[in-house]
């Protein structure tokens, strides 16, 4: 979520500041419908908000609804502040409010995006891609990026379930011929890791272990294609992003959000299901970030 704030304020030319928030009861449970009070709202492992205010205050999650009220009243309106994520509230006390089009809210000031925001862009990723090819050149190219998520409030994604897709990334690798690029991330669980590691030690792969620099842009960067876990909207919207295909990999479960967040960009040909064999299309890259910055701007100007 925080990389969502983050990416929009670099997409902006900003180097933002982060504030990290945390709430006293009881706002923290009634947070966002209680907004009385708010200069008392803020515990001490909370960011701390004070003056000089900022020009532009990007929040999401829940917690920071009380910040980004604050903040406005505070400033005495020149803050303009973005919501990212359905704030729940009438989408009037902001400026602007960005969701993604499986979530209902719609106004006036609301912008509707296929996807996340994320920071992904052509320069990092070709940043990254030249830092890390000397570390994968004793794999053979090409290169398939796997981008392996873990089970959520939405998702089961078991021994089971990760015994099945590690078969299926062999398989595919040893008709290729290509190399695998493995991410997990901290949902995989160090079973499951366990299971993708012993799988994959029979093709040229290399899985990164959590030490030292994360490889995600690396990876994305030098992949040909790219295959991802369901579980995660962001890393879908992220690989979509880079024009590269994006299979993505169906897990047991999901909600109504996930499945039609999947169903529309299967519609718009922009992902495909794995189900063990590559494919390759075209299609035209996500452009959420820079809609994003183009409506910020507007209400900056």
């Amino acid at each position: 979520m925080e990389n969502q704030c983050v990416g929009l304020a670099q997409a902006l030319g900003f180097d933002p500041v982060i504030k990290r928030i945390a709430l006293r009861q009881p706002w923290d449970t009634l947070t966002p419908f209680l907004r009385l009070g708010l200069s008392h709202a803020f515990s001490e492992k909370s960011s701390p908000l004070t003056p000089p205010w900022p020009d532009l205050l990007i929040t999401t999650g829940r917690r920071s609804l009380a910040a980004s009220l604050y903040v406005k009243k505070a400033s005495k309106g020149h803050t303009k502040t973005v919501q990212i994520q359905d704030p729940v509230i009438s989408p009037r006390h902001f400026d602007l409010v960005i969701v993604p089009q499986h979530d209902r809210l719609r106004g006036d000031n609301v912008l509707v995006t296929q996807g996340s925001i994320h920071s992904i862009t052509t320069e990092r990723l070709e940043i990254a891609a030249a830092n890390w090819q000397s570390r994968v050149a004793h794999l053979p190219p090409p290169y398939i990026a796997a981008l392996i998520g873990g089970a959520n409030a939405v998702y089961k994604f078991d021994a089971t379930a990760m015994s099945r897709v590690s078969e299926q990334l062999v398989a595919m690798a040893k008709e290729t011929g290509a190399s695998l690029l493995v991410t997990p991330s901290r949902r995989t669980g160090a079973e499951n890791e366990k299971i993708l590691r012993e799988k994959l030690s029979t093709v040229p792969a290399l899985v990164w272990d959590g030490q030292g620099d994360n490889p995600y842009h690396g990876f994305l960067g030098l992949a040909s294609h790219i295959i991802v876990t369901a579980d995660s909207v962001n890393m879908v919207c992220e690989a979509a992003s880079t024009g590269k295909p994006v299979q993505v990999i169906a897990l047991e479960g999901g909600s109504k959000k996930f499945l039609s967040f999947h169903a529309s960009m299967q519609e718009k040909g922009i992902i495909r299901p794995f189900e063990g064999t590559l494919e390759q299309w075209d299609f035209t890259p996500l452009d959420d970030v820079q809609r994003a910055v183009t409506a910020v701007q507007k209400i900056m100007a």
